[in-house]
């Protein structure tokens, strides 16, 4: 129990530099917690998107960062698309 608490603690922190990254890079002004969502629903749709390819995302957290960073920038990307 305490392993899965732990795991979706450094989920939600991970996710959230990861959210805050693509934020920056991609030059929107966003608050914490859409940061958090942006950085864990990207590292799922990147995980997923690399799966289809046949790309597996291990090796801890810097995988998970980089993905999450990816995953949301193109959520980011994808939204301002919409919006124009």
């Amino acid at each position: 129990m305490k392993v899965a608490i732990m795991t979706w603690l450094i989920a939600i922190i991970v996710g959230g530099i990861a959210g805050w990254l693509a934020g920056q890079f991609m030059k929107v002004n966003t608050g914490v917690l859409i940061n958090i969502i942006l950085g864990v629903v990207g590292s799922l749709l990147a995980n997923f998107l690399l799966g289809i390819f046949g790309i597996a995302i291990t090796g801890g957290w810097l995988a998970y960062l980089i993905s999450g960073f990816i995953g949301a920038s193109l959520l980011i990307f994808i939204s301002k698309k919409i919006k124009n």
